[in-house]
């Protein structure tokens, strides 16, 4: 597996950052330390997509299952209007920035012509066998500017070598394919389901592996970065991204995007611990919050009157990119390869919510002072955390032993939600803070929270105020903020 996070590429990524972002020499920018621990370039790309999608679509949305068993017939995989494009429009217009597509799931069913079995598309009435719904969704995508992920079940129940060295090889043959003749992936995605009963070529049998030696993932992530350089890869133990460690959506409170990864086993983490990251953590691996817009992964007609709702979608959105996750969210076509009008409706309703939320930032035109500014340089001025550029930052003085930010305006304002960011290319450094309103002449403690990352998003209860003050009693390297707003929630949301 490659080395991340060593010295040089710490240098070589922070030195790009500040020639790209700002105008001050280079060494400049070296005197301000950062962590230990940091993303690394890819990732720093990542965070800022904050939703991202799923499509579960196989076999099992003809059959009804979940699961499937892997002894299912091609010719029930016929769907009769499937519009990728449709699929990439709805994710789109709900504000996902990249689609992961079930190339296989455990059925072992492959959703390209792929030329090592016959367990494909290839031999579906789809198109009279010429489909490749890999290919189409991969084209949808790029013509309308999302990303696109491949998720590829290391289990396989259809399989016949599933459980010995020759599957190895036939999986690794089949990730060369969908890396190799799709053009860039921007993810790929594996997960902990491994081993139990299957078809397996007839054999009809249970099959057991040891998840911590059969798939020598080590090897294996060489290949993946070997054919795809720029590629994340997901896993229970990343190494780029990790699960959340449930399949609500939601990160833990507090969240670290830091991970000890040799307490990581790809499908025999604990959940606890992915959950809520380490502060200790020896590697950045950023949260992924994976969930279904429905009970299930896969379409079942019998759920269309269970699509999430408003506020169950909103809840999954605060408490996974609200807490510097980021979310993926599932969105099942059904069996005529359409994302379902309920669905749709949902989402739809989801965007125009977040929309009306977030649209009009209260501090525009405000003022702001800090107890301390790192060595007195205006690069690292109050200010920053208030400008539009989302790389520029406040830093705190060394010595400053709880630093503090007052925000003034001229005029009061109501206000339910804040908005605080951290400027994660130097770490993730606020372990404790405080938000205080004044009120009446007097400052009112109105919530204390604990990590920030890439995004924090606090719901309070109605505030009026014309001032606000952010203490930071808790940190592990010098305080810095590179943003703060605030805003008042669309009515939809008490609805």
């Amino acid at each position: 597996m490659p080395v991340k996070n060593s010295a040089s590429l710490i240098t070589l990524i922070l030195l790009a950052f500040w020639l790209l972002s700002c105008s001050e020499k280079p060494e400049e920018a070296a005197e301000f330390e950062a962590n230990k621990v940091l993303p690394s370039a890819s990732q720093l790309a990542y965070h800022p997509m904050e939703m991202v999608g799923f499509i579960h679509f196989t076999v099992n949305t003809f059959t009804d299952k979940e699961w499937g068993y892997g002894d299912e017939d091609p010719a029930i995989f016929n769907p009769t209007e499937l519009d990728a494009e449709q699929w990439v429009k709805v994710a789109k217009d709900a504000g996902l920035k990249q689609l992961i597509l079930t190339a296989k799931h455990h059925d072992g069913f492959c959703l390209w012509p792929s030329e090592f079995t016959e367990h494909s598309v290839k031999n579906s009435p789809y198109k009279n066998g010429k489909g490749d719904i890999v290919g189409e969704m991969v084209e949808a995508c790029r013509k309308h500017g999302l990303k696109v992920g491949l998720y590829l079940s290391p289990w396989d129940r259809n399989h016949k070598d599933y459980g010995t060295e020759a599957y190895i090889t036939y999986y690794r043959n089949q990730l060369t394919e969908l890396l190799s003749n799709y053009g860039e992936i921007n993810e790929i995605w594996f997960d902990g389901a491994n081993g139990g009963d299957g078809y397996y070529g007839g054999a009809n049998e249970v099959r057991k592996i040891d998840r911590s030696t059969y798939y020598d993932w080590d090897s294996t992530f060489a290949l993946v970065k070997s054919l795809q350089p720029n590629i994340s890869i997901f896993s229970d133990a990343g190494p780029d991204i990790h699960w959340i460690g449930n399949e609500h959506g939601f990160a833990g409170d507090p969240f670290w995007n830091m991970i000890k990864s040799d307490q990581l086993v790809i499908g025999g983490s604990n959940t606890a611990y992915l959950n809520s990251g380490d502060p200790e953590g020896d590697e950045w691996i950023i949260g992924q919050c994976d969930v279904s817009i429905r009970p299930g992964w896969f379409y079942h007609e019998s759920q269309d009157s269970e699509v999430k709702s408003l506020n169950e979608l909103l809840e999954i959105y605060y408490k996974s990119v609200g807490r510097g996750a980021v979310l993926l969210l599932n969105l099942p076509p059904d069996k005529r390869g359409l994302i379902h009008e309920n669905d749709v409706r949902a989402l739809s309703k989801f965007r125009q919510t977040l929309n009306e939320s977030f649209n009009k930032n209260l501090l525009e035109g405000a003022r702001i002072k800090a107890t301390s500014t790192f060595e007195a340089q205006p690069r690292f001025a109050a200010e920053k955390c208030l400008d539009p550029d989302m790389v520029s930052f406040w830093a705190a003085e060394k010595a400053d032993e709880k630093p503090e930010l007052v925000i003034d305006l001229d005029n009061t304002i109501s206000f339910d939600r804040i908005v605080i960011q951290e400027p994660i290319a130097y770490g993730q450094r606020i372990t404790g803070f405080e938000v205080y309103v004044m009120n009446n002449d007097n400052w009112e403690l109105i919530t204390a929270s604990s990590t920030i990352g890439y995004k924090r998003i606090l719901q309070l209860p109605l505030q009026q105020t014309g001032s606000l003050r952010f203490v930071f009693s808790g940190f592990n390297n010098i305080p810095a903020i590179s943003n703060i707003e605030v805003y008042k929630a669309s009515p939809r949301e008490s609805i």
